[in-house]
């Protein structure tokens, strides 16, 4: 059973503090707060006798030292007196492992503090579009690299990434571009309807859906949804040093890793977008046919008339240009997850809000340069 930890001061010249009985992790709680007022009375010369001291362990040690660190007496070495077989060594330990806390951090205020705080954010910014562009290079060595032996391809993952990142998706994408569809030819026939053009209703829907909304849709939801699962999915396996494993088993994890999420959604995401096209559409004729009484046979037959196959081809390129973007970034942010869970968060945070920002971005350059090219 353990002997209950005591201390006493002598003030009789130079300060000395005796240790009696277990000063161990289970026995020292009751003393911390008393430990603490003693350290102002440990005068510069202080001893410590450890004589009649019992078992003795770090966090006894640590509570010592930090009592003799925090005084007046503070200094690199413990004058010790008496004889204990470990009290030396665990005092040493525990100074050697005491970190002094952290200086606040310096602010600076006015226009002084704002151009700082510009120039660190636009510092950020430009070595993470440096370190995605290196990424962005490396996953296309590695993609040319399968391309070249596609025996290395892991297919059982590959599939397996592209149900559970893709067909999962299928319903929620197909719902929401239907509901967008719904909404323009909705909108379009009441707008239009003033001016007597609402049979100019279907080639609304039509050019929207294909050229724009389906594809723009489905990478906004993939963003959201998939990115999140791959940051995550590859984030826990950094913080449980698997990746680590990996590489020391010879396994490559841009291999076993990126590239198999990257092949799953450059097949999956033409796929999802084409289904979004479909839905969307049918929103579009479900209300031409219950407010304009425009027949499907009629729809269609406008469709095919007046709306360009260049508009299903315009939509359709930009999928498995967002494809690569969204499964790199997500990989990307999921290696650099550290080793706490609140770094696994704030890099799903970063890897949906730099998909859903890359994504409006290229949407807009596609835009640009289909309109400069009479697209």
């Amino acid at each position: 059973m353990a002997d209950e930890a005591a201390f006493e001061l002598s003030e009789e010249g130079a300060p000395v503090l005796s240790l009696r009985g277990d000063w161990t992790v289970d026995t020292i709680a009751s003393l911390e707060l008393e430990m603490r007022a003693l350290a102002a009375k440990l005068v510069p010369g202080a001893a410590l006798d450890v004589s009649k001291l019992g078992r003795f362990d770090v966090a006894g040690a640590y509570l010592v030292d930090r009592t003799f660190r925090e005084g007046p007496a503070g200094s690199e070495r413990i004058a010790v007196r008496g004889a204990h077989e470990n009290a030396l060594a665990l005092l040493a330990a525990a100074r050697k492992s005491a970190v002094p806390p952290a200086p606040p951090p310096e602010r600076t205020h006015g226009l002084q503090g704002f151009f700082e705080r510009v120039g660190k954010a636009a510092s950020a910014l430009g070595v993470e579009i440096i370190e995605t562009v290196g990424f962005f290079g490396e996953t296309l060595v590695v993609l040319g690299r399968l391309a070249l032996k596609p025996q290395r391809i892991r297919w059982v993952s590959v599939v397996h990434t592209m149900e559970v990142a893709g067909l999962n998706a299928l319903p929620i994408v197909m719902l929401l571009s239907f509901f967008v569809g719904l909404v323009i030819a909705y909108l379009g026939a009441r707008i239009l309807g003033d001016f007597g053009a609402s049979v100019f209703t279907v080639e609304l829907v039509a050019l929207s859906v294909l050229r724009e909304f389906a594809v723009v849709i489905t990478a906004i939801l993939l963003a959201g949804r998939t990115n999140s699962a791959f940051t995550a999915e590859i984030g826990a396996m950094k913080m449980r040093q698997e990746i680590d494993a990996m590489r020391t088993m010879r396994i490559d994890p841009m291999e076993a890793l990126v590239a198999t999420r990257v092949i799953a959604m450059l097949v999956m995401t033409p796929i999802l977008n084409f289904a979004a096209m479909m839905s969307g559409i049918f929103g579009g004729l479900l209300v031409s046919w219950w407010t304009l009484g425009i027949s499907p046979a009629m729809f269609f037959a406008r469709v095919a008339e007046v709306v360009a196959q260049q508009n299903f081809w315009v939509g359709f390129v930009k999928a498995p240009v967002f494809a690569l973007v969204l499964a790199i970034i997500a990989c990307r942010q999921g290696l650099k997850v550290g080793g706490d869970v609140g770094s696994l968060g704030s890099r799903v945070t970063a890897s949906v809000v730099q998909a859903i920002f890359m994504v409006i971005l290229l949407d807009a350059m596609f835009a640009l340069w289909f309109l400069e090219m009479n697209w």
